[in-house]
This record gives C-alpha cells, sequence and structure tokens, in this order.
C-alpha cells in the first residue's frame, strides 16, 4: 500500500471541492446578471456541465489530457475509464497524492471552463445545440491546449507556464466567447439584471473557491500554495478597489457591479501567475488588470459586439494579460520550479509566454468558430426570434425563477 502524504490528499480533497463549488457560484452569478426570463436557463447551462463534463472526464477526458503523448498535441486512451489506475496510483504531478484526487481536482477544473462561455451568448442558444457545443468544445479544444500546457505536450516541453489556467481555463473561455458572439449575432432583447443579490452571492462564492483553484495547483502544503493564497487575495481585491474607482471617475458613481466585475477581473489575471510571483506583483496584477479590463469592455462596447456577460473582456483579456505579466514578473526566488520573467532576465521566458498566448488564442477563436458552424448545420443552435423574445426559461424548460 503506497503511503501518501495525509496533510496534503486532504488539502487537495479541500481545494477540489472548492473548485467544485465555484460552478454552482458561476449559475448564481450570471443568473443575477441576466433578465428574470432567463435565469433558469443560464442557471442550467453551468449545472448541466456537472453531468456531461464529468462523464466526459471519467470515459476519455482525463486520458487524453494527461496520459501518454501523441506528438505534442494530445494523450492516449490508456487510462480511459480510469483503466489502468487503482487508489494506490500516484498522481502524475506528485508521488504525495493519489492520482485519483489529481484527477478529481482537474475535472473541476474543466467542469467550470465551458459555462464560463455562455455569459457571452445568453439568451440566444437552444438547450440541446449547448450540450453538444459543451462535449464537442472540450473534445476539441480543452484537451489539446489542456495537454499542451500542462499534461507534458508541446507548450509545457518548451517551457510555458500556466499556474492555474490563465491559458487553458480563461483565455480559452474568453477567445471562444467571442467567437460565439460574432457567430451568433446580437439578442433581440437586452434584459437588465434581474437580481443584483445573486449576482453578490455567486461572486462571493466564486471568490472563496478562488482560493482552492489557485493554490490548489501547488498540490502540496507548501510555500508555494501560500504565496498562491495570498497573492489570489490581493489580486482581487486590489482590482475591485481600481475598478470601483474607474466607475466612479468616469461615470460618476461608484458600480456594484463594476466591484464585483473588477474583482473577477482580478482573480482572472493573477490565476497564471498566482504560485510563481511575489505579493508585490500581485498588487500589479490587480491594478493592471482593474485598468485593462475595464477598457476591453469599453472597446468592446464601441465595436457592438453583443458580448452579454462580458466574458471576452473579463476572462479572455485578464487571463492574456495575466500570461504577459507572468512573463514580466515570475521569481525563481517565489517558486524553483518557475522561471525568472523579463524584470530578472529571463527575455526567452517572456517570448515564450507571448508566442503560447497568441497561438492560444488563435486555436481557440478558429475551433470554436467551426465547432458553431458544424453544429448549426446539422441542428440549429440559436433559438428563434420568438422564443428569444417570450424568454428561454417558459420556452426551452417549462420552468420560471417563481418554480411555476
Amino acid at each position: 500500500m503506497v503511503a501518501f502524504n495525509a496533510t496534503s490528499t486532504l488539502f487537495m480533497l479541500i481545494a477540489t471541492a472548492l473548485v467544485m463549488f465555484m460552478t454552482p457560484g458561476l449559475a448564481f452569478f450570471y443568473a443575477g446578471l441576466v433578465g428574470e426570463r432567463n435565469s433558469v436557463s443560464i442557471m442550467m447551462q453551468s449545472f448541466a456541465a456537472l453531468g456531461v463534463t464529468t462523464l466526459l472526464w471519467v470515459t476519455i477526458g482525463y486520458s487524453l489530457c494527461f496520459s501518454g503523448n501523441t506528438y505534442g498535441v494530445i494523450g492516449n486512451l490508456h487510462e480511459a475509464f480510469l483503466l489502468n489506475v487503482t487508489s494506490s496510483t500516484a498522481a502524475p504531478v506528485s508521488s504525495a497524492i493519489p492520482l485519483y484526487v489529481f484527477f478529481a481536482y482537474e475535472m473541476m477544473v474543466v467542469i467550470i471552463t465551458p459555462p464560463l462561455i455562455t455569459g457571452a451568448f445568453t439568451n440566444r442558444v437552444k438547450f440541446g445545440s449547448y450540450l453538444v457545443f459543451l462535449a464537442c468544445w472540450q473534445l476539441f479544444v480543452y484537451y489539446p491546449i489542456a495537454h499542451m500546457v500542462w499534461g507534458g505536450g508541446l507548450l509545457e516541453q518548451w517551457g510555458v507556464l500556466d499556474f492555474g489556467g490563465g491559458i487553458v481555463v480563461h483565455e480559452l473561455a474568453g477567445m471562444s466567447a467571442l467567437a460565439c458572439v460574432l457567430y451568433l449575432g446580437s439578442r433581440y432583447v437586452r434584459d437588465k439584471p434581474q437580481n443584483l443579490h445573486m449576482a453578490g452571492i455567486g461572486m462571493a462564492i466564486l471568490w472563496f473557491g478562488w482560493f482552492g483553484f489557485t493554490s490548489g495547483n501547488a498540490f502540496a502544503v507548501n510555500s508555494v500554495a501560500v504565496v498562491a493564497f495570498i497573492n489570489t487575495a490581493i489580486a482581487g481585491g486590489v482590482a475591485s478597489f481600481v475598478w470601483m474607482m474607474m466607475d466612479w471617475g468616469l461615470e460618476g458613481k461608484p458600480k456594484f457591479i463594476g466591484f464585483l466585475t473588477g474583482g473577477l477581473a482580478g482573480l482572472v489575471a493573477i490565476t497564471p501567475a498566482a504560485g510563481y510571483v511575489s505579493p508585490a506583483a500581485s498588487m500589479l496584477f490587480g491594478a493592471a488588470a482593474g485598468i485593462v479590463c475595464y477598457f476591453a469592455i469599453a472597446f468592446k462596447n464601441r465595436r457592438h459586439w453583443d458580448d452579454a456577460l462580458d466574458v471576452w473582456g473579463v476572462h479572455g483579456v485578464g487571463g492574456m494579460l495575466g500570461m504577459g505579466l507572468l512573463g514580466v514578473c515570475a521569481s525563481l526566488a517565489i517558486n524553483s520550479s518557475g522561471a525568472n520573467g523579463l524584470l530578472y532576465g529571463g527575455y526567452a521566458f517572456f517570448g515564450k509566454e507571448i508566442a503560447a498566448v497568441a497561438f492560444a488564442a488563435v486555436f481557440a477563436f478558429g475551433v470554436t468558430y467551426l465547432i458553431l458552424f458544424v453544429i448549426d448545420r446539422m441542428m440549429d443552435v440559436r433559438v428563434p426570434k420568438e422564443v428569444e423574445v417570450t424568454g428561454l426559461d417558459r420556452e426551452l424548460h417549462g420552468e420560471d425563477v417563481h418554480g411555476a
């Protein structure tokens, strides 16, 4: 019987539960920000991922990401259905924790990733088409990039770092969201947020879970987990304050939605760097996210891109910003398994991070657009205009926010 480290295993079980809790948190956050007639629909899209993604991950997803290496692009099926794995098998990232725990943690990470995209196309997509998209997007977008960055593939071999998912989670979701918006077109009806209380509760859950989302990527109870935890707290807090002040200064009022959005942008930006940079540097991440993502959304609005809940501006731009700043601020003094960024002479590392960001952006956008095109040929992706006007909750699910 293999003797795993009990403390680190317990830590990872807690981190896994925290990341799982983020998906319901996202559902509440998004539901509070859409109109009352579509709140059940967007919650359903998040919760559905708990089922569909779990099935995919157990059958083939984990194995394609973390078992074997086919041309540096994808894994193999050696561990499909968790075959050739037992409770005594060690995780590929650490011999101190069981593979089963690592499997569960990474499953929770992929579960929350595609539902992020739904905030961009709210009110517009048929549920059946969404389920097909959910499966196809993981197979053709998430799994290859996750393998390339985290599973021993080309980008990891090249020296690209992404601590918690700046590329793998947030950039992929953000650029895919932009592809969805441009493919589907604008909404016919734009409702005001139906419940800011619900949005606040959802964001509180997301922020709480984010500590598992970042510090869990240390895969042990050590100094890296500690610095990732404190960096998460700092970047989120600084970004929320900066965004609030931007709203106050430029629009005349400090806005609650702005505060929540700013905090989310800061958490996104620090995610790829949480275990590689100093707490002082995390302040820069938070401030930069509050400013850059704010103006990214303003740019989106000028372009009339109907990204309803600003997925591209927060997750796409925030993830890319975090990766770029990681290339600047990473320090081996913080994490000996990391790299030195531009500030410490790591010019090559900075170039690799930027190149990886560019590659992932083109890949995610292009493949997502192609997925939508193919699905649309087989089954309409967008709901009819009259369904959108009436509201997706009643038309697609036979329910509304009041449970009727």
